[in-house]
C-alpha cells in the first residue's frame, strides 16, 4: 500500500486546501454523466391493435447501388439544389388527401399518369424515395383500388434506358428498381418517364416525371388497397427532387393530416408562405437519409420526463415518417413516458387491449367526444432544439378501438431510433422546408383546410385548447385568470413571444433599446431580460423572450411572477412607433433556472482565481521566508582564529 502524508506549513496553505475542497465540492454538482447509445440496426414494430392499420414504412436500404443518379454536391458539401436562391413566384400544387390513418394505416393522394391520363390512390410517404404504380404487365400484383397502369396506352411514356447510373434488367436493356421494408414487403420493377399530373386545385401544370412500373410486389404492398406509393424521401427520384432539380417548384413541400374520427387533410408540393405560429425544427440531411428533428425532451402534464438528450438521437436520430402509422420510442423513453401517462389519469380503467397477443395498454370510461379527451387525459410537448415547442393533444398519442382508447406510442423494441409516426402530426400542417433544413409544424384543422385558406387567404391556426402552443394566440381565459399560478410551483424564468411587423435586419441593431423598454413595461431590471432566439416570417420577425429573477436569487416569488405574466398576458408592453406594431402571442413559466454562463459558474470561476491567488501568496510568503534565513548567516574569511570551546561534561 502507498501512503500519501501531508504537513501544513502554515494557516496559508491550510485556507487553499480548504478552498479546493469547497471549489471540487461546487463543480461536482454542475456536471452530468453522459448516455453512450449504441447504434443498432433499425427494427420497426408492425402495427397491431386488432386494426388494418399498415406497417412501418422506413426502407431498410435507402437505395439500391446504382439504381438512381447521384447527387451533385459542391465544395462545402451542400447539394446543389441548396445553392439555388428560392422563388417565391414559382408555383405549388395543392392536392388532397384522402382515407384515415387508423382505418387504413395510411393516407393517399391523387396523382394522374400518362397521356391520356390514368387516376391512381397513392400512399404519401416521406420514408420512401421512389414512386411506384402496378403495372400493366405485373405478373404479382395484388388487386388494388384503381387499374393498373397501361404504358401502351400512354402516347408519352418513356422506358428509362440501361446507363451507368442505374441497375440494369438482365438484358441490359431498361433500368430497374427494387425496394424492401422493415416489415418484409417489397416493390420491384422497371423504371419509365411519363406526364405527371396534378389534380384541378393545382398551379403546377403536368411535368414528365420518373416513376416505377411494378412487376412485383409482396406482403402489405401486395395486400394493400392503395395502388402504390408516392416517394417523397431525399432522393433523386424522389418525386419533390425530379421537381425541384427541373426548377418547377421551390425545394418545400407540406402535409396536413386529418384528426380522429375525421380522417382526409390536403398536401401542397412547392413552397407556401409560412403561416403565422410555426412551431420549427432544425432537420439535419446528413445525419441521416430521413427526414430527421432535433428532439431533445418531453413533457407530460407541464413537467418535464427525466431523460438524457442523447436518448432521442441514436442511430438515426428521431425520424418523421408520413407512411408510419404510429409512433416508436427508445425502450427507456417508453417505460418513463408510459408511466408519466398513468399518473395522471384518474376517472379512466385501464384495461386489455383487443388483441390479446398484444400488450396494448387501452383506457375505457373516456366517452366519446374527441374534444372533451383532454379533460381526462394529459397534454405532451416535444421540445427541440433552441426551446421550440410543440403541443400535442390526446389525438395526437391515442388511438381509439372499439370505445376504449389505447397508446399509439409503442416501445421500439431496442432499437435507439425514434419514430414519428402520423398519429403525431393529426390535425398539424407540417412544413417539410428543405430549402433551410427545418421541419415546421403548426396546430390546425386539416379536414376543410382549403375552404378556410381560400375564404380567408391565411392559413388558419387551432390552438389546444386547454394546453395552447408557445406560438399560437392564447383562447379566452377559462376559469382563474391567464396568470394564475398553481400552489408548489416554482418559477425559474418567464419565456414569452413576441411578433414585431419589422424584419429582423432592421431590428437587431435595436435590440439594447428593445430589452431596456420591456424591462421598463415589465418593471424589472435591464440583466433580468434577454432574447433567447428568433424567426423571421416574411416582412417580420417572431422574438423568444426570456425574464429572469433578480441576482443572486434563482427563482421569483409568485407575487412577482404573477405582476408579470399579468402584463404579458394583457399585452401591456408599450413600444415606440419605431418599432412597428408587435403582438404577443404566448407566455410559459419554466420551473428551472434560466441562468446564464455566469450565472451557473460564477462561484466556481471565483473559486478558482482565489486558490490561485491564496496559492501565489503561500509560495511567496514560503520563497521569502528561506531567502531571510539564508541571508542571516555570518560567513567568517578563511584563516581566522575561532575561540576554542571546551566540551562539556555530561
Amino acid at each position: 500500500m502507498t501512503r500519501f502524508t501531508c504537513a501544513l506549513a502554515s494557516a496559508t496553505t491550510a485556507t487553499v486546501i480548504l478552498l479546493i475542497f469547497v471549489l471540487f465540492d461546487s463543480m461536482r454538482s454542475s456536471f452530468v454523466s453522459a448516455v453512450v447509445v449504441d447504434p443498432m440496426t433499425i427494427t420497426l414494430l408492425p402495427p397491431h391493435a386488432g386494426s388494418n392499420c399498415r406497417t412501418v414504412f422506413v426502407p431498410l436500404f435507402p437505395s439500391l447501388p446504382n439504381s438512381s443518379r447521384i447527387a451533385s454536391f459542391s465544395g462545402d458539401g451542400k447539394s446543389r439544389r441548396h445553392l439555388r436562391i428560392s422563388d417565391a413566384s414559382l408555383p405549388n400544387a395543392r392536392m388532397d388527401l384522402h382515407d384515415d390513418l387508423l382505418i387504413t394505416g395510411y393516407y393517399t393522394t391523387r396523382l394522374w399518369i400518362g397521356s391520356p391520363p390514368q387516376k391512381f390512390a397513392l400512399i404519401v410517404d416521406t420514408g420512401s424515395t421512389v414512386t411506384y404504380v402496378p403495372c400493366s404487365t405485373c405478373e404479382h400484383c395484388g388487386k388494388h383500388q384503381d387499374p393498373k397502369f397501361d404504358p401502351d396506352s400512354s402516347s408519352t411514356y418513356r422506358s428509362v434506358k440501361c446507363n451507368i447510373d442505374c441497375t440494369c434488367d438482365n438484358d441490359r436493356k431498361q433500368c430497374i428498381y427494387g425496394r424492401q421494408y422493415a416489415e418484409m414487403s417489397s416493390s420491384s420493377g422497371v423504371l419509365g418517364e411519363d406526364i405527371v399530373s396534378f389534380g384541378n386545385q393545382s398551379e403546377l401544370s403536368p411535368q414528365r416525371a420518373t416513376f416505377g412500373c411494378e412487376n412485383s410486389e409482396s406482403g402489405d404492398i401486395y395486400t394493400q388497397r392503395a395502388d402504390g406509393i408516392m416517394g417523397l424521401g431525399r432522393g433523386d427520384l424522389s418525386l419533390i427532387d425530379q421537381l425541384v432539380d427541373r426548377g418547377v417548384i421551390s425545394d418545400s413541400f407540406s402535409l396536413c393530416y386529418g384528426g380522429m374520427d375525421v380522417g382526409g387533410g390536403a398536401m401542397v408540393l412547392g413552397g407556401i408562405s409560412p403561416p403565422y405560429g410555426m412551431v420549427y425544427a432544425y432537420s439535419d440531411p446528413i445525419r441521416s437519409p430521413y427526414y430527421n428533428v432535433d428532439l431533445k425532451e418531453l413533457h407530460v402534464a407541464g413537467k418535464r420526463l427525466p431523460l438524457n438528450p442523447s436518448i432521442f438521437d441514436g442511430k438515426h436520430g428521431t425520424v418523421l415518417d408520413s407512411g408510419t402509422t404510429y409512433a416508436y420510442i427508445p425502450e427507456e423513453v417508453f417505460l418513463v413516458f408510459k408511466d408519466a401517462i398513468m399518473k395522471e389519469l384518474h376517472s379512466v380503467k385501464q384495461i386489455r387491449g383487443p388483441d390479446p397477443k398484444y400488450k396494448d395498454i387501452c383506457f375505457s370510461g373516456a366517452g366519446s367526444d374527441v374534444s372533451e379527451l383532454p379533460e381526462t387525459f394529459p397534454s405532451v410537448e416535444m421540445v427541440f432544439g433552441r426551446a421550440h415547442r410543440l403541443s400535442l393533444s390526446p389525438e395526437n398519442y391515442l388511438f381509439r378501438v372499439r370505445g376504449a382508447y389505447c397508446l399509439g406510442i409503442f416501445q421500439n423494441a431496442k432499437e435507439p431510433t425514434t419514430i414519428l409516426g402520423g398519429i403525431i402530426v393529426r390535425n398539424t400542417f407540417v412544413m417539410y422546408d428543405r430549402e433551410h433544413d427545418k421541419i415546421g409544424f403548426l396546430k390546425t384543422n386539416c379536414s376543410d383546410l382549403w375552404a378556410r385558406l381560400n375564404s380567408s387567404g391565411v392559413l388558419p391556426s387551432t390552438p389546444d385548447k386547454y394546453h395552447p402552443s408557445p406560438y399560437t394566440s392564447p383562447p379566452a381565459p377559462l376559469g382563474p385568470p391567464p396568470y394564475h399560478i398553481s400552489p408548489g410551483s416554482k418559477v425559474g424564468s418567464i419565456i414569452f413571444y413576441m411578433s414585431l411587423n419589422i424584419m429582423y435586419s432592421k431590428l437587431e441593431p435595436h435590440i439594447t433599446e428593445l430589452i431596456e423598454l420591456i424591462a421598463m413595461e415589465l418593471q424589472v431590471n435591464g440583466s433580468q431580460v434577454s432574447l433567447l432566439d428568433f424567426i423571421s416570417e416574411g416582412n417580420g420577425s417572431l422574438t423568444i423572450w426570456s425574464i429572469t429573477p433578480p441576482e443572486p436569487a434563482e427563482y421569483m416569488s409568485k407575487e412577482t411572477a404573477s405582476d408579470i405574466i399579468a402584463l404579458i398576458a394583457e399585452d401591456e408592453i408599450h413600444l415606440p412607433r419605431s418599432f412597428g406594431k408587435h403582438r404577443i402571442s404566448n407566455w410559459y413559466i419554466e420551473s428551472a433556472p434560466n441562468r446564464t454562463w455566469w450565472q451557473n459558474y460564477r462561484n466556481v470561476v471565483i473559486g478558482i482565481i482565489l486558490v490561485l491567488v491564496f496559492g501565489f501568496l503561500a509560495f511567496t510568503t514560503r520563497w521569502l521566508w528561506r531567502y531571510r534565513q539564508q541571508t542571516n548567516i555570518r560567513y567568517r574569511p578563511i584563516g581566522s582564529i575561532f575561540p576554542e570551546l571546551e566540551l562539556q561534561t555530561m
